[in-house]
């Protein structure tokens, strides 16, 4: 019988967590950013910017692309990865092999080679960004599936996705501070573009390390119990889309995912175009935003535990559709655009936290009563479709949302972030409507646990 992971060893796979978010951080969110600057910051032109094709920009086709190519490559390497027969075993080993360029790769699409043949960017950018996420997937699949294992029952499987939350949250915030941390460079002497460039590749190599310390730390073989499984590659991930409980996750997750990623990708428009203010008070909205959401964790814990997974998505839903009615009039209300940006970090704070830890613990619940009612233990295939999903809904964001913000104009405007902010907010309502329908008891009966109804 496998052994429990010792509570230091926990932290150690948590902090593979907090490597991997610092490392995909300026891609999954700056990348906008550095390609289409807003008119305040000073970074030169490297690919062409505006429409191209469709209503499209370069960037957003590039985020799009890759994301697609991303979501794709998941179930893919998710069916590799429980049929790997490995020597550092089946998760580990996948971790070992994509570490290095994962990490190596997070900085290079900042790193264009020309400064004015626009088309060997836009080259540049396309490749380099899908390698980032091929690499990325054999990291991030095999991890979030480790914890399905590494975790004997639903509340270990709780309390890693706990610390998983917590060290992704701090990843997150410590990427937040890429504006701050130009900035501070600039001030030192740095060209803008420089500046940013060099903060990129520090959160590569922290990233790295980090990254290292599961693989090194972690004997797979010691703490997990050895499954097999008797499925074909896509037999398995065909089985898994038929679980109807599992398919009604992984659709409100990709609307989740699609409203919460055009937020992300226009915080810093809002800040600076609707409201007015530096660009480094987006850095302080993300941090405070993050650093708040720490106060909900244990809350959501307990809470989750009372009362089940389900109940406390929902109230997410419900209060970032709020936020989002909010952002949407950024600048017209009789308060501080200070205060305002501060009221943004409050309302997504709860919701945050509540996304932040139960997703990943209610689809290791599933993959677990799925192995146990079938004898197919697939939990990478789970995940993988998880993320499938979850990418699918960052990929349709990556591809509209900067139309949006450049709405009837060849630049970011007023009018196109307000409408960005609407349709996030009709996401947010089309998910909690979805889980509606998704029956928790069901899942939870069959690992044998329960929690109080009131």
């Amino acid at each position: 019988m496998a052994e429990r992971l010792p509570m230091w060893k926990k932290w150690m796979y948590a902090l593979g967590q907090l490597g991997w978010s610092l490392v995909s951080f300026a891609i999954g969110n700056a990348l906008v950013y550095f390609y289409m600057p807003p008119e305040t910051v000073n970074f030169p032109q490297f690919i062409q910017r505006g429409i191209v094709f469709a209503g499209l920009t370069i960037v957003g086709l590039a985020l799009g692309v890759s994301r697609f190519f991303d979501a794709v490559t998941d179930p893919i390497v998710a069916t590799l990865s429980d049929r790997s027969k490995l020597k550092l075993g089946r998760r580990r080993g996948f971790l070992a092999i994509s570490v290095l360029p994962f990490a190596i790769f997070s900085f290079l699409p900042f790193l264009p080679p020309s400064a004015n043949n626009f088309a060997l960017n836009t080259a540049w950018l396309f490749a380099t960004v899908i390698i980032f996420y091929w690499f990325m997937t054999m990291y991030v699949t095999p991890f979030f599936a480790w914890m399905s294992e590494l975790g004997h029952d639903p509340n270990e499987r709780l309390l890693l996705s706990t610390l998983i939350s917590i060290t992704w949250a701090i990843g997150y915030v410590i990427g937040t501070q890429v504006y701050l941390f130009q900035t501070l460079l600039e001030k030192a002497g740095f060209e803008p573009v420089r500046a940013f460039q060099l903060v990129v590749i520090v959160y590569g190599i922290i990233g790295f390390v980090l990254m290292l310390l599961p693989i090194i730390f972690i004997d797979e073989k010691r703490y997990c119990e050895s499954h097999t499984v008797n499925e074909g590659g896509l037999e398995a991930i065909i089985t898994a889309f038929k679980e109807k409980n599992f398919l009604i996750f992984v659709f409100q997750d990709l609307l989740y995912w699609v409203g919460l990623t055009g937020i992300s990708l226009g915080l810093v428009y809002y800040v600076t175009v609707l409201l007015g203010l530096p660009k480094e008070q987006a850095s302080q909205v993300q941090l405070i935003m993050f650093l708040l959401s720490f106060i909900f964790y244990v809350p959501v814990n307990f809470l989750a535990k009372k009362f089940g997974k389900k109940k406390l998505l929902m109230i997410g839903f419900i209060i970032f559709a709020i936020d989002f009615v909010f952002v949407s009039m950024l600048g017209k209300y009789n308060v501080s655009p200070i205060i305002q940006s501060y009221i943004v970090a409050i309302l997504s704070a709860i919701p945050l936290a509540i996304f932040g830890i139960l997703p990943n613990a209610m689809v290791a619940d599933i993959a677990e009563a799925h192995g146990r009612e079938t004898g197919n233990y697939k939990a990478a295939v789970f995940f993988g479709a998880r993320t499938f999903m979850q990418k699918m809904g960052q990929t349709v964001a990556g591809l509209i949302f900067p139309s949006l913000f450049i709405l009837g104009k060849n630049e970011v405007n007023e009018m196109g972030l307000r409408i960005s902010a609407i349709v996030s907010l009709s996401f947010m309502i089309l998910g909690y409507i979805l889980l509606i329908f998704y029956n928790e008891k069901k899942i939870l009966k069959t690992l044998g646990f329960a929690f109080e109804e009131k």
